[in-house]
């Protein structure tokens, strides 16, 4: 064994260091605000400063003060502007760079808030290139001005008529979110979802209006893009709001969960006692032990729960993790199981036709579940067979369902032929990122019902990779990444793996897990540097920059890019476009125009949208 140098483990007085609040969470981002990310994803950091900014504008509305937040996102810079009290000016500038100072605390000027640790503010300065504040109140305004959470403009106190409130703008720093973007729909998702909890409120984004009246029934209605075997059942008491139904075609259970308007993505305490509770009153009102599956399958829900000092089990919030509604009060469980049992049962014992319905879909649900077994038995058995020498699937060290704290990098990409899995599996991470390699063109699954899912060997493989048969609560990636060449072939298999998503999983779709890999079209270097380019564009500007006489390369494929190339592409700055349901095309919509028969529309729309080789070529040229 070779000696350590004494310096390699010298621990002295030098090695102790105190950093200052700004240094700490510029050091160490994710401790506050999740992953990093470049805006591809709606989890990505520069979408959560824009939350923590607006969060504490929505607590000043549930609190009695402002009914309308002005938001808007221009060319990377974002504004927030609300009307409630304002903060007292002589604390603007502690509230915004003081670690752990706030008025959320004691719980007297904000009872059921999210915002609980002093941080929110002080992240969004630290992670600014430029972050600004006015706050006003009474009359008075303050203003200050930060770079990089250093203090660069301190007003003094002024007149203003205008209307009190704050007014936050900040941009966020690209040193540390990498060639950042805001994706309209994400933002959007963030402001709809605060109509939805705040009925009263107006919010304003870009211009556009956002306004919610009918609470929670409205974000069902907004979302569910296949038919309702019944009304929503619409709950509304205390701190508690529910609405539900069940999907004519939907698969698994689907679930808007929130917790002081925070949207709890993964759930936690309060979606568990929802869905317990809802089973036991089912059961109990048709006097069957139904199985819980058979009860829960096709079930859309979304609930809201407010409680005071809510314990996550991160920053971000993303999973409720306490069980008590106060401080020596009632349980969550306990809350939300008695309202839903009084409610539900009431509503069913009034609405005997919805309960039919109800039941006839249980009892569909046990039909389908027992032809299945023998199937699903099948399946289990083959994949346990072929599990030990399962070539498909290079499997990575942190998953999306554990509690590793880089469980949100955790990433599976799909790939095609053994070329571009042997360049991936090579360049990856592989404590965050997996393979799963395709050895072909997959089945067209439009129309097919989910046993062709265990029947597809394929399909039962990589259903088996994402654990998704349960539902996304096990899923294992938070990113599930389409990687397929940039060709005709490969245009198609990614045809044919939207369509198994969207066909039996497009809870994953609308959650934003998944992604479309960007690979380089072109190389252009010289000696001295090189530059990979994703569009003629590109390629154009980086001729430019390189100098006379550049070499070119063309990529056509995957297979033709180099293990050490492709380290560039998916590591921490690689390109993803992700695949987002707008809220104006459903998934039958979508499916059937694209998988559907051949209609008019669609050889219209094709003929538009083509573009033969001859015609790149020429616009590359153009470009040169």
């Amino acid at each position: 064994m070779s000696e350590i140098s004494p310096e390699v483990i010298s621990y002295d007085d030098n090695s102790i260091r105190s950093l200052d609040w700004k240094e700490h969470i510029r050091l160490r981002p994710g401790m506050y605000i999740g992953k990093l990310g470049d805006g591809s994803s709606q989890d990505d950091g520069i979408y959560v400063l824009i939350k923590e900014v607006a969060d504490n504008s929505i607590d000043e509305f549930v609190m009695g003060n402002g009914r309308q937040i002005d938001i808007t996102v221009q060319e990377g810079r974002v504004t927030v502007r609300d009307f409630g009290r304002g903060i007292p000016l002589a604390k603007v500038e502690d509230c915004v760079s003081k670690i752990n100072t706030g008025a959320k605390y004691d719980s007297k000027a904000f009872k059921k808030s999210v915002g609980l640790n002093g941080v929110g503010l002080k992240a969004v300065n630290a992670l600014s290139s430029w972050f600004r504040i006015q706050s006003i109140r009474d009359g008075m305004t303050k203003v200050l001005e930060y770079r990089r959470g250093e203090l660069v403009l301190d007003a003094q106190e002024e007149l203003c008529s205008l209307p009190s409130g704050t007014i936050v703008s900040f941009i966020p720093d690209e040193t540390i979110f990498q060639g950042y973007h805001f994706i309209r729909e994400y933002v959007e998702k963030l402001i709809w979802n605060y109509a939805f909890l705040n009925t009263g409120l107006t919010l304003n984004f870009n211009g556009q209006k956002y306004l919610a009246k009918n609470g929670l029934l409205d974000l069902l209605n907004v979302n569910m893009d296949d038919e309702q075997l019944y009304p929503i059942i619409h709950i509304h008491e205390e701190d508690f709001e529910c609405a539900f139904t069940h999907g004519a075609a939907h698969y698994g259970e689907e679930y808007y969960s929130f917790v002081n308007g925070q949207h709890t993505t993964q759930g936690g305490t309060h979606q568990q006692a929802f869905r317990e509770a809802i089973v036991k009153t089912i059961r109990e009102f048709y006097k069957k032990d139904y199985d819980t599956s058979d009860i829960r399958t096709g079930l859309v829900a979304a609930l809201s729960i407010k409680i005071q000092e809510p314990v996550f089990e991160s920053q971000t919030k993303t999973k409720l993790g306490s069980n008590y509604m106060e401080e020596g009060g009632r349980t969550v469980n306990r809350f939300i199981g008695d309202l839903v049992k009084k409610h539900v049962d009431n509503y069913l014992h009034m609405n005997p036709e919805t309960a039919e319905i109800m039941q006839r879909k249980i009892l569909q649900s046990e039909k389908e579940r027992k032809e299945m077994a023998g199937i699903k038995k099948a399946a289990r058995d083959s994949i346990k067979k072929v599990s030990l020498h399962n070539k498909k699937l290079r499997d990575c060290r942190v998953h999306y369902n554990s509690n590793h704290e880089r469980k949100l990098d955790a990433t599976l990409f799909i790939t095609e032929g053994d070329s571009a899995s042997g360049s991936i599996t090579k360049a990856r991470d592989v404590n965050t990122q997996a393979v799963f390699s395709l050895k072909g063109k997959p089945l067209n699954s439009y129309g097919m019902s989910k046993k062709v899912v265990y029947e597809n060997e394929e399909f039962n493989l990589l259903q088996s990779a994402l654990n998704l048969e349960e539902g996304l609560e096990g899923l294992r990636y938070n990113n599930v990444v389409v990687a397929t060449d940039a060709d005709v072939d490969g245009m198609h298999i990614r045809l044919l793996l939207l369509t198994f998503f969207l066909q039996f999983y497009p809870d994953l779709v609308r959650a934003g897990h998944l992604y479309i890999l960007q690979t380089p079209l072109f190389r252009v270097r010289n000696k001295q540097k090189t530059i990979y380019c994703y569009s003629a564009e590109e390629r154009a500007k980086a001729i430019a920059s390189v100098g006379r006489n550049p070499e070119i390369t063309r990529f056509k494929g995957l297979g033709e890019i180099s293990p050490n190339e492709f380290s560039n592409f998916i590591g921490p700055t690689m390109r993803l476009d992700p695949v987002i349901l707008r809220k104006d095309h459903s998934v039958a919509e979508t499916l059937s125009f694209y998988m559907g028969k051949n209609t008019p529309e669609r050889q219209v729309f094709i003929i538009e949208n083509l573009r033969n080789e001859d015609e790149v070529e020429a616009e590359m040229l153009s470009l040169s």
